[in-house]
């Protein structure tokens, strides 16, 4: 079975991250530019801190492509770290709470944490970003699109528009990834607030994707069930805590009859996606029996604050055993809209994943073949 793996190497001041993607078919369009785009945007966003006034994310595509396609084989990303200072870097013996520092230390038996948060930072996605702008391309190829915007952070929620083009229009223009400008004002303000007071701020980031045809993932295993796989994806992003798909949490609130999204057929609606199989609800969020039903996909992330804080929080040292303030590296207040980039990138990885072992062949021709084969054959159901 064909199979999309995308895997990460690099330290947060090391020369570089580096993303290795192997089981993307050969002759696939690969824009640089959109790459490039993605990790800008994952870089910006307000109440981030002074790291991204450093680095200037640009991808180095060094295998698997010639004359701008995909070649069969691995392909490797690289961004490279301006601030490359891993040997000098100095060490760490006070534990942030709620950073990777003290359970890498105990772990890997590493006293000093400057090896364990290194690779433990989110400076890895970087990686992720790139590889995720390319699986953006190869849905794209069969008319799927995905977008993660930001819907809170902090104290406050955001509205964000039912038609997801207006949606995209309004996150595009806003300094914090979301679809709401008043939300926004209040949000920079709550932002402000905890940058005076040496505090963080976390949010919740919605991921929509369309056009993906139903039967993406498998009911016949528990290790290939989609929903599953989407949540582990997303569940991997540094500092989030929750995953959930559709109405999530708020089913269990509910009788099955205001949950479950009633089947109806409209011959006028046959198209790629749907096949004529219609819905006046989408609580499930597009996905039954770990796997998709024709509508939207709809998932959503809560991430926790960031662990370091410029008023730190009690801790110890790790040497002496007695009371020390946490360790402060220089960090953002509020990573949100950064981490909305990152969302995006690790859906669209799942689910081009899932197209290719679908549909996948050597070559995206073979790829798009064995695609309209099985919507042929959907259609006479």
């Amino acid at each position: 079975m064909a199979q999309l793996i995308v895997r990460t190497a690099g330290e947060s001041h090391g020369p570089a991250i580096v993303a290795l993607v192997e089981g993307l078919p050969a002759g696939l369009a690969v824009d640089r530019a959109a790459i490039d785009a993605d990790l800008a945007r994952r870089q910006g966003g307000y109440g981030r801190g002074g790291r991204q006034q450093i680095e200037k994310d640009r991808v180095e595509i060094l295998s698997g492509l010639r004359r701008g396609r995909t070649l069969p084989g691995p392909m490797v990303l690289v961004i490279r770290n301006r601030d490359s200072r891993l040997d000098e870097a100095g060490e760490v013996s006070r534990p942030r709470p709620g950073h990777a520092d003290l359970a890498g230390a105990i772990g890997f038996l590493e006293p000093d944490m400057r090896n364990i948060l290194e690779r433990a930072s989110a400076r890895e996605t970087a990686g992720r970003v790139a590889a995720g702008a390319v699986a953006k391309m190869l849905l794209a190829e069969f008319g799927a699109e995905v977008m993660a915007c930001v819907i809170r952070i902090g104290p406050v929620a955001a509205e964000a528009p039912a038609d997801l083009a207006e949606r995209r229009r309004r996150r595009d223009a806003s300094d914090l990834c979301t679809p709401d400008p008043e939300a926004e004002k209040a949000m920079k303000a709550a932002i402000d607030a905890a940058r005076d007071a040496g505090d963080t701020l976390g949010g919740v980031i919605e991921c929509v994707a369309t056009g993906l045809p139903p039967g993406l993932g498998t009911h016949t295993q528990w290790t290939g069930k989609l929903d599953g796989r989407l949540a582990r994806a997303v569940m991997s992003i540094q500092a989030v805590k929750g995953v959930e798909i559709g109405l999530g949490f708020a089913a269990a609130a509910r009788p099955g009859s205001q949950v479950h999204d009633a089947i109806g057929y409209d011959a006028k609606a046959r198209g790629r996606a749907t096949l004529g199989f219609v819905r006046p609800t989408n609580n499930a969020g597009g996905l039954e029996g770990g796997m998709t039903n024709g509508q939207p996909v709809v998932l959503r992330a809560a991430m926790k604050p960031i662990s370091t804080l410029k008023r730190p929080l009690a801790s110890i040292n790790l040497k002496t055993k007695k009371g020390e303030e946490a360790s402060y590296e220089r960090s953002d207040i509020c990573a949100v809209a950064a981490a909305a980039v990152i969302v995006e990138a690790a859906v669209a990885t799942e689910l081009a994943g899932a197209m290719i072992e679908k549909f996948g062949g050597d070559s995206l021709r073979q790829m798009k073949d064995a695609y309209e084969v099985w919507r042929r054959a959907a259609q006479e159901l």
